[in-house]
């Protein structure tokens, strides 16, 4: 069984942008959000993937990640996802030995950028780079599928 352990936060400033090692598009929508699990199609670059997560809420969760041909992606994205659809440039920065990724979206979520961490086990310390901001893990508002539905321009407090 495979399990994500994530931490999410919000970006107190941008000293991060100085430590990128690499970028990436991202391109995603959901076929499936439900109160137990998401079924969503990511596309980057000349990759597509299916993942499955379950909807449990915190810092660690089951995932199941696919890699599916990119013409059937795009066809699933265009046709069958709900939209509006996530997009974001991810930025990958070090700090200490651990990778950050730094999702920059855009579209009808521009504006929002949240820094993620993932942990080979639950519980694992990790340093906090000076440019991190509040922990949001827990917060629903922040999880891709949420943005998906409510989408961060239509925030109220943004």
């Amino acid at each position: 069984m495979a399990i994500e352990v994530e931490h999410k936060f919000l970006i107190a400033n941008d000293n991060w942008r100085e430590h990128i090692t690499k970028s990436i598009k991202y391109r995603q929508g959901y076929l499936s959000s439900l109160a137990t699990n998401s079924i969503r199609v990511r596309i980057s670059d000349n990759h597509a993937w299916l993942n499955i997560k379950s909807a449990t809420i915190g810092t660690h969760r089951h995932e199941y990640e696919y890699e599916i041909p990119l013409s059937d992606a795009n066809e699933i994205v265009n046709n069958l996802c709900k939209k509006p659809l996530i997009e974001k440039t991810r930025h990958f920065v070090t700090h200490d030995t651990n990778i950050w990724e730094i999702d920059e979206f855009e579209g009808e979520n521009k504006g929002l950028i949240v820094a993620e961490i993932e942990l080979p086990e639950i519980g694992q310390p990790f340093s906090k780079p000076d440019w991190l901001g509040k922990e949001v893990t827990h917060d629903l508002r922040y999880y891709n599928n949420n943005l998906a539905i409510h989408p961060y321009s239509e925030w109220r407090e943004n």
